[in-house]
């Protein structure tokens, strides 16, 4: 086999794998869009929804506001928040692992 039969190949593998990567970028992409993740403040107060792209959906609030301060509600909010942002960053890692399992890198670190 000559180089050019050997440069060919590779560059249809390459090609193919190419394709497949981008295959796989787009279903994360619709992925991420489409779980969604549920998560409440430590005090049970707020609760946030909030897809895996980090989108909050919907924020909802499980108990009288009126018995708290302003600053213990914002609290309660900033606390949901921030999990809400550390949940969207876990599922985003878990479907990135589940998209991209059957994908191997090009050299072996």
């Amino acid at each position: 086999m000559g180089a050019r039969e050997i440069d060919e190949t590779w560059i249809e593998e390459a090609v193919e794998r190419y394709r497949r990567i981008e295959s796989h970028r787009a279903e994360f992409d619709k992925a991420v869009h489409g779980v969604e993740v549920t998560v409440r403040s430590p005090d049970g107060l707020v609760e946030v929804a909030v897809t895996a792209a980090g989108t909050i959906t919907d924020v909802r609030f499980l108990g009288p506001l009126h018995t708290r301060t302003s600053a213990e509600v914002a609290r309660s909010v900033r606390a949901a928040v921030t999990a809400a942002a550390d949940a969207a960053r876990w599922a985003r890692e878990k479907l990135h692992a589940e998209t991209f399992s059957d994908y191997r890198p090009l050299t072996e670190a």
